[in-house]
């Protein structure tokens, strides 16, 4: 059996990631002419795009910093060139979107991958084909099996075939996350509001809405534990649930149940606050569409509905008051009135809240948590000699998340806060050029994943948004 966990190398570049890299590595004292693309070569990238091509050729060009330029060019187009596997089937586009060294399609990762192209959707037809094949494919996914995390391309049985759940064809993995079904609204709402087709919201679309709805409300528990459950025989804990598969008790107040985090690590207290945050927003998304697309009068009332209750459950019991930083979201509450102080850097992280759209960035209850979560405060805050960052239990102690130095950069305005955080993820790339899922706080070089894309292309869209800004060289 093959976990996500065992795709992981430490220190050094994968097979994974010098299929990506494919040239020697270039030191942070090199020259503006040494730093050469670590693109693979044209003719060898999975999906190409004019627009974006000229895109990193003008956004290149406005960067002073030459390793950064070099970064951003390997980075931003890391998804198009590496993870893409797009077709048209039957007329309609279908995109198949692998995580980078792991060929499996994750709802999350698919939709964060493609999400930094979403802009210029509008201006290259074969792009937003791209985009609309993804959510084609995500539809199709969720039909499968709405509590899945991870599918396969066909319609066989994933490595975790042998999990005490109810495995369907098709399905890599089956853990129970709020925000996988969340991250394919997104994508498919904002794919709607980009390019203005309609197309995408099938017959299929509309029971894939249907079947989320339906899925939030099993999770909140009223009637019981619902049909879910998960378990796993394994050594690592937080790779299965308690309680013969339904995790540890929760009291039902209106909130939804996620048994794991946006780590696929199982959740403590199952009521995880930035994910029922998110929540919020697809629901009203979901409703939205609903009322002006796919004639679903019903679906939209009860989404509403569902998104004030969830809300109002949320003012409720997610907001508590911290020693040190007055009033905060808690990271995961049971209902009961325990509740959990950290963050993991997983988005939807806390600190990530405005980025998803869930959260005014200059909400005061946002702000105290934004001081815990980057702060001793969170448990999984580290600070070492080469960086400062938030990890999680789901690769261990010590090891920053680039992906939350990314989230502090994309929700501030403070350029000290910019600044800092762009030269850190610039100076603990190892050596390779890219973004890693982790490195450790004291040495960059030992690092996790040498190809994992979702990072590098968050990287590419936090650079870009600082070029659009002209903040990039004021660094």
């Amino acid at each position: 059996m093959i976990s996500r966990r065992k795709f992981i190398k430490k220190t050094g570049v994968s097979t994974a990631g010098l299929m990506v890299a494919g040239s020697a590595l270039t030191t942070a004292s090199a020259k503006k002419n040494d730093y050469v693309t670590k693109r693979p070569e044209f003719a060898k990238r999975n999906f190409t795009s004019p627009v974006i091509e000229q895109l990193i050729k003008d956004t290149k060009a406005k960067i002073n910093d030459p390793k950064l330029a070099y970064m951003f060019e390997n980075c931003f187009p890391n998804t198009l060139d590496t993870t893409v596997e797009h077709e048209i089937k039957n007329g309609v586009p279908d995109t198949f979107v692998i995580t980078g060294d792991i060929h499996a399609m994750w709802l999350r990762d698919s939709t964060a991958q493609v999400w930094p192209y979403m802009p210029y959707a509008s201006k290259d037809k074969k792009l937003q084909n791209l985009i609309a094949g993804v959510v084609h494919r995500q539809t199709a996914c969720i039909l499968i099996d709405p509590y899945a995390n991870a599918f396969n391309k066909t319609a066989v049985h994933g490595h975790h075939k042998d999990d005490h759940t109810s495995m369907k064809e098709g399905v890599w993995e089956r853990k129970w996350e709020i925000d996988s079904l969340c991250y394919a609204v997104r994508l498919a709402y904002n794919y709607w509001k980009t390019t203005g087709d309609t197309s995408v919201f099938t017959k299929q679309w509309k029971k894939a809405a249907v079947a989320i709805y339906s899925t939030f409300i099993e999770q909140q528990r009223k009637n019981g534990v619902g049909p879910y459950r998960f378990e796993r025989t394994t050594s690592r804990q937080l790779d299965s649930l308690s309680n013969n598969g339904h995790g540890r008790p929760v009291k039902p107040v209106g909130l939804i149940v996620s048994s794991f985090r946006p780590s696929d690590d199982a959740a403590t207290l199952q009521f995880l606050i930035p994910s029922n945050l998110f929540a919020v927003t697809s629901l009203r998304q979901i409703g939205e569409i609903c009322g002006k697309v796919t004639n679903q009068p019903k679906l939209q009332k009860n989404c509403n509905m569902l998104a004030i209750e969830v809300e109002e459950a949320i003012k409720k019991y997610g907001i508590h008051k911290h020693p040190v930083h007055g009033n905060v979201y808690a990271y995961e509450v049971d209902g009961y009135g325990n509740a959990i102080f950290m963050d993991d850097a997983n988005v939807p992280s806390l600190l990530a809240l405005p980025y998803l759209d869930c959260v005014d960035v200059n909400d005061s209850v946002y702000q105290n948590t934004r001081n815990l979560v980057w702060s001793d405060s969170n448990p999984y805050f580290f600070k070492g000699k080469a960086a400062e960052g938030i990890g999680g239990p789901h690769v261990g102690y010590d090891m920053v998340w680039p992906m939350s130095i990314i989230m502090k950069a994309m929700t501030t305005n403070d350029m000290n806060e910019i600044s800092k955080c762009i030269k850190m993820l610039r100076d603990t790339d190892g050596g390779t050029g890219f973004m890693h899922e982790t490195f450790h706080k004291d040495d960059p070089k030992h690092f996790t994943r040498s190809w994992f894309a979702w990072a590098n292309t968050l990287f590419g869209e936090l650079v870009l948004k600082l070029v659009k800004e002209n903040k990039i060289n004021k660094i």
